[in-house]
């Protein structure tokens, strides 16, 4: 396996959390290809934000074993950049996505999700293909 990174999407993570045969599930296929995945500090938040008590430890072993990138000033940026693009499409994106992707553009990472179409308008971010 080559020294390869892939940012994951929450949707990706919580697909793994919500079902039970895990075995096929994109998250343990893409471990495999790739040997550091990531994802964002807004991934981190959507995920804990959403968690119940009982589903904290869960979050917690899991996430250890993923690298968390920060939101920070060039993500900032390149998210306002993202943004311009976007207004002159006429297309809208969750801020939360708009941060997600800024943050996978910043590292030059390819960012893995279950929902394409929040993505899609983005230029200058790379998509896994399923």
């Amino acid at each position: 396996m080559a020294n390869k990174t892939l940012m994951l999407d929450s949707s990706v993570l919580i697909d793994y959390f919500r079902k039970p045969n895990k075995a096929n599930l994109r998250l343990v296929q893409i471990s495999q290809q790739f040997s550091t995945l990531s994802i964002s500090s807004i991934t981190e938040f959507e995920i804990f934000n959403g968690a119940t008590s009982l589903q904290i430890d869960f979050w917690n072993k899991l996430l250890k074993e993923i690298t968390g990138l920060p939101f920070d000033n060039s993500a900032a940026r390149i998210a306002v950049k993202i943004e311009a693009q976007l207004k002159k499409q006429r297309k809208n994106i969750d801020t939360a996505d708009l941060f997600i992707a800024a943050v996978a553009v910043s590292n030059g990472l390819v960012l893995d999700t279950l929902n394409r179409r929040h993505f899609v308008h983005i230029e200058s971010l790379k998509v896994l293909e399923n």
